[in-house]
């Protein structure tokens, strides 16, 4: 079996996270993320991610649009570096884009932007949709502004959100995506970092339909796995060619090794609900449909409720 080893002895980026000293973690072999919790107290908590999302049991809600800024323009420069896990942007610039609406009562900014991905083309995706899992999934991690940093926030359980976008293969390459493509021949081995000759905008790499998502209160997917997120899945899938899939496999991870399987087993998902949010609020007919058409701002207050109870995660365990 290929061990995909990580340790790399510098102040290392996460999902955004920086995490000080040698810190080190495998998703697979003896000491792989069945092991996580023994090192990071978090990664043993009971309302971990990523989950599969079983669209019969959700609860359909109507809630106000997202609202993004900075999404639709190029703002500072953006770079891409292969940090022995993933494949991970960043924008050096002041106004970073910034999310807020839907489930989100506050302004949360952009901190970067990474990828999952597997062996070949059946595997890749964290989260699942009915147990469907897809070859590639982006992540696109944001800390609230109040907080001030992605550290910071990670000391509150609303700290951070994720937009995740999940991927489906296509006959024809994305447009969208040979920028990143072209960008990933750059940085082939670890550490290494290359510079977008014009920066994607973000929304150029998600779905087209932005109403259509499922949110849950989870966790980051790699240690220290702090359960400070407000997850957003989009519904509507991006499409993706094999040869374009086949550029995320040619980097080599921290160890010498071939970068793929970077993805995280689901999780239980316990007591949490999971919503959906359907869209078209002054839909009059969504009432007769089940749906919670009640305002945002309540909607919001039972969400707030529910992160309200997760307890805390246990004691960290003595290795």
């Amino acid at each position: 079996m290929l061990w995909l080893i990580f340790s790399i002895c510098i102040v290392i980026s996460v999902t955004g996270v920086t995490s000080d000293g040698c810190t080190g973690f495998r998703y697979e072999g003896p000491d792989g993320q069945e092991s996580w919790g023994s090192q990071f107290n978090q990664c043993a908590g009971k309302h971990q991610s990523p989950i599969d999302i079983d669209s019969c049991f959700v609860k359909m809600v109507a809630l106000d649009p997202l609202r993004m800024e900075g999404f639709n323009s190029t703002i500072g420069k953006a770079s891409l570096t292969n940090n022995g896990h993933t494949a991970m942007m960043i924008i050096d610039g002041v106004n970073k884009p910034t999310i807020t609406g839907g489930p989100l009562a506050a302004k949360y900014v952009f901190a970067q932007l990474h990828f999952h991905w597997g062996i070949d083309d059946s595997c890749g995706s964290e989260n699942k949709f009915d147990d469907k899992t897809f070859p590639l999934e982006l992540h696109i991690v944001f800390y609230k502004q109040e907080y001030g940093s992605v550290d910071a926030s990670l000391n509150f359980v609303d700290g951070l959100t994720v937009l995740a976008c999940i991927f489906e293969l296509s006959d024809n390459p994305n447009p969208k995506y040979e920028p990143f493509v072209d960008v990933l021949a750059q940085v082939i081995e670890p550490g290494q970092i290359a510079v977008f000759p014009t920066a994607p905008t973000l929304s150029a790499l998600l779905p087209r339909d932005l109403s259509q998502y499922f949110t849950y209160h989870g966790s980051l997917t790699t240690p220290p796995c702090s359960e400070a997120v407000t997850w957003i899945d989009f519904r509507e899938t991006i499409k993706i060619s094999s040869g374009q899939l086949a550029a995320f496999r040619k980097l080599i991870d921290g160890h010498g090794h071939q970068l793929i399987n970077n993805f995280r087993a689901i999780q239980p998902l316990g007591d949490r609900i999971v919503r959906r949010n359907i869209g078209n609020k002054k839909d009059k007919t969504l009432t007769n449909k089940g749906v919670d058409v009640t305002t945002t701002k309540s909607i919001r207050t039972k969400i707030a409720q529910d992160v309200k109870n997760i307890p805390p995660p246990p004691p960290k365990k003595k290795i």
